[in-house]
Parts: structure tokens; sequence; C-alpha cells
């Protein structure tokens, strides 16, 4: 979908006119070179731009206000090379409306203890203005992430590039829009919300359609396009000969043409269905659906337009990352030995998380009255995961995560015509289903083999939403405390 080449995060650097041209100079250069580096490393999946030294309140106000009017800027990285006085900083940071990393570091990495004096003292005590900056950031309570480390080190680069795909994940938030065919699955509570609250908080749009919208569009796509469809998903995916079917590949090869127009057409990059309101559709979207995640966009299932979001976020944070991302539902538990859970959903899980080429299906599914959806099998390969969430708690919106371990099925599974992700969750599934519980989470979540905790608590420290996580270390009395204590923090505020 779309690129990241033109976007770009801002390295700023601070200091004041005390110290005089010379100096000034030297702590322009010096982050110049930090700003190269940071440029030239991989990890980091945006531009890193150099701007000037920030000396003066003027200065620092016009550069937010440009941060915040530039389309390319997704973010800051401020550091104070020299003491910079932090009255100067807060009319700036009071308007910034982009996301900014503090980065406590220094340009040499040793001291030069034979040589060093005053000049040197004065020039590179970021020790001393980074405790400033620090102090009026949280004065002004901003949310922000702190790195501390010499700029080089690849611990100090991990964590950065970090931070910058969740710049890039909140980037992506305030310009998705997303297509809900059809509304909430009926009666269902995790899956519906504020979609105004939402927007105030995330930037996205939610915008409901009939599913006859879609099914007008289907109608426009030529037999010519549905056979080069099918022709490439014979290509792409391995078939046994009782499911080369050529009706139910054609109709579904039309679905994600047609679906494929109409959000690219909408300039939507997720949608949501459910199997209760598809009037004048022959087939659930399967492979439609699944392709179409695989090619970056967000789903959500029964009109979960919150995973949706969530999951092109997801997958726009995890971009060039090994590993892959998808749609996810807790389905089944296997309780003999380590306690599991087993991941799948109907038909819409992404084939990105594929552990070997996939098998292209068609079998009757059981529920939702139509005709025998095509879909693609696999099973997630092993390693290490996360599952996470995002749920509307009335007075503010919670993101939950759990660390997993995908491990293999313990036997085959040759009479189960979907995808699937079987993992242990951290620390093991009885505290884990708890603590999800007792937190409220949903049952869709955002499955990623490609994230990592770290990535998606930026992005929640940027969105300004409360974050609970389910990890190794969590212990359910202390847990049960962070929600009460939760609760009452977001009265008062």
């Amino acid at each position: 979908m779309s690129s990241n080449t033109r976007l770009e995060i801002w390295f700023v650097v601070g200091s004041q006119h005390l110290y005089g041209p010379g100096p000034l100079a030297q702590v322009a250069e010096n982050a110049g070179k930090i700003a190269n580096s940071l440029d030239a490393d991989k990890s980091i999946p945006v531009r890193v731009v150099c701007k000037p030294v920030m000396v003066n309140a003027d200065g620092i106000r016009k550069l937010c206000q440009e941060a915040n009017s530039s389309e390319n800027c997704i973010g800051l990285i401020l550091w104070m090379h020299t003491f910079s006085p932090a009255k100067m900083w807060i009319q700036g940071l009071s308007l910034l409306r982009k996301p900014f990393l503090h980065l406590h570091t220094q340009f040499n990495r040793e001291l030069p203890y034979s040589s060093m004096d005053m000049d040197f003292m004065n020039l590179n005590q970021a020790a001393h203005g980074d405790r400033e900056f620090g102090f009026i950031t949280a004065r002004l309570r901003l949310a922000r992430k702190v790195v501390v480390g010499f700029w080089s080190d690849p611990e100090t680069v991990a964590e950065i590039a970090i931070w910058s795909r969740a710049a890039l994940g909140w980037n992506e938030s305030q310009n998705l829009k997303i297509a809900r065919f059809g509304d909430n699955m009926r009666n269902v509570a995790v899956t519906d919300g504020d979609k105004v609250e939402a927007q105030k908080v995330f930037g996205y749009t939610v915008s409901g359609y009939g599913i006859g919208d879609l099914t007008d569009r289907m109608a426009e796509v030529s037999d010519a396009e549905v056979a080069k469809l099918v022709a490439e998903y014979r290509e792409s995916y391995t078939i046994a000969r009782e499911h080369d079917r050529a009706d139910a590949l054609s109709v579904a090869a039309r679905i994600e043409i047609g679906l494929r127009a109409f959000l690219e057409e909408g300039g939507f990059g997720a949608f949501t269905n459910t199997f209760e309101d598809l009037h004048g559709m022959e087939q659930l979207p399967g492979i439609a659906t699944q392709r179409l995640m695989a090619a970056g966009y967000g789903f959500g299932a029964e009109g979960d337009w919150k995973t949706a979001a969530l999951l092109r976020i997801m997958k726009v944070m995890a971009a060039g990352l090994p590993g892959g991302t998808s749609f996810m539902e807790d389905y089944t538990y296997d309780f003999a030995g380590t306690p599991k859970a087993l991941g799948s959903h109907m038909l819409e899980v992404c084939p990105s998380i594929a552990g070997a080429k996939p098998t292209l299906e068609v079998h009757p599914l059981g529920i939702g009255g139509k005709a025998d959806p095509v879909r693609l099998v696999f099973t997630a390969p092993a390693g290490p995961a996360v599952v996470a969430t995002v749920v509307d708690m009335g007075n503010r919106f919670r993101m939950i995560i759990n660390e997993i371990e995908v491990v293999l099925p313990e036997q085959p599974l040759p009479r189960l015509p979907v995808a699937r992700a079987m993992w242990l969750p951290k620390p093991n599934l009885k505290i884990a289903a708890a603590a999800w519980i007792y937190a409220g989470g949903a049952h869709h979540t955002s499955f990623s083999q490609s994230l990592t905790m770290e990535h998606l608590e930026d992005f929640a420290e940027i969105a300004g939403i409360e974050l609970v996580r389910i990890d190794s270390e969590t212990r359910l009395h202390q847990l049960r405390r962070e929600l009460l204590w939760n609760d009452a923090a977001y009265k008062l505020l």
C-alpha cells in the first residue's frame, strides 16, 4: 500500500546563545553527524533529518508549528547537547502535536581525561541539559519516550527504531479510513464502541456502507478480470483436485476484485463485515479478506472496527520486519499437558503468518447460510509473538497486550479447514487468560510475529491511552490492583 520513503523524523538539538558562535557551530556539526548516522541505519524505517540548533523560544515555537503542518514529519528526536533553559521550550512543546522522543546521550563516548577543560565541560553537558529538559516535559505532562545511551550503540539505535515504528503507526492512525460493511454483529458488546471518541483519540474515521454498495461494485467486475485472478489462485497456492471448483473460485475472485476496488477507490486502509449482514453475496469473503490483509489492509470480523484499525496500524508499524501480522481470535484451548490456546477464525487469518505455502480449500462453513466459501489453510510457525486488543472502557480506550510463544500443534489437524496458530501465553494460560478477562480484553486480537511489546507500548504512550501488559512477570493480584488504580486515575482526569 503506502510507502514510507517520503516520511521523516526530525532530529532537533537544543542549546543557547550563551556559548557563542564557535561552540554553537560545533553543536550543529555534532548533531548532523548523529542524525546522518541514524538516517543511514537500516533498522529505522524513515528518514532522519537534522534541523538547525534551537537557541531561543521563537525558534522552538516556529519549529514545532512547522512540524505540526508538515505532512512528511511523523515525529521528533530532541536532545540537549548543552544546557538549554527549559522555559524557552514551554510554548513550542505546548503547541507540538507530533510525537517526540527524548534522546539522552552525548557526542563523545569517553572522557578525554588528560585534555578535558571547562570549554569541553560547557560544550558536552547533556547530563545537565537533558535533566533540565526532562523536568519541563514532566511538568507539562507530555507523552514521550526517553532513550538513554550512547547514540551509536546498537541498543540505543534499536530503541529509537522501535519508537520510530510506533510514530509510523500513529501517523497512519491520523489518516486512516475504515469501511464498515453492515453494522455490528447483533448483541455483541466488545466489538462495538464510540466511533466519535475514537476519531478524537486516534484520528481515524469509520464510515458505514450497505452491502449493496459492495455488490454493486462487484457487478462491474469483468469475466476476464475474474479469470485472471482465478489463474493467480491456481499458481500461488496448493489446490487439491476436490477443491479446484471453478464456480466457487470464480465467485471468490469476483468478491476480491470488487472489494479491493471499493477500498482503493475510497482510500480505505481497513474494513469490517459481519456474516449476519451479507445479503446479495453468494459466499462469505474468505480468501478475499485473507489476501487483502496480506496486502496490508486491516480487518475486523463481525463489525469490529477497533481491531480493523489496530491491525492496519500494526501492519504499517511492522513493514519490512520478518514475520507476519494478522487478525486473530482465541478460539479454543488444549488443557492437556502444558495448556495452550488455539487461535483461528471462521475464515479470516492473514497468510503473512503462514509457515509454509498455504493450501486453497473449499468447504461448507456451517453458519452464515451461504455457499461453500474459498479460504487459505495453513499453520503459523513457532516463535515469539504478541496478541493485542483495544477496548472501549467508557471513559477511555484500553490496550491490552499479551506476550506469547507460538508452538506447532502436537498432532495434525486434518479435519480443521481453517488457518490457525497455537501458542503458550505468558506467563501461562491460567494467569494470562484470567488477566485478559479481568482487563476486559476482546475475543478478537491483532496477532504479530513481527512486533514486540515495546512497539505497542510506545504506540499506546503516543496515543495517550491506557496500557495493560500481560507477560512473564504478570501476577494476578498485582494486575487487579493496577486495574483498580487505573480506574481511579482516569476518573480524576
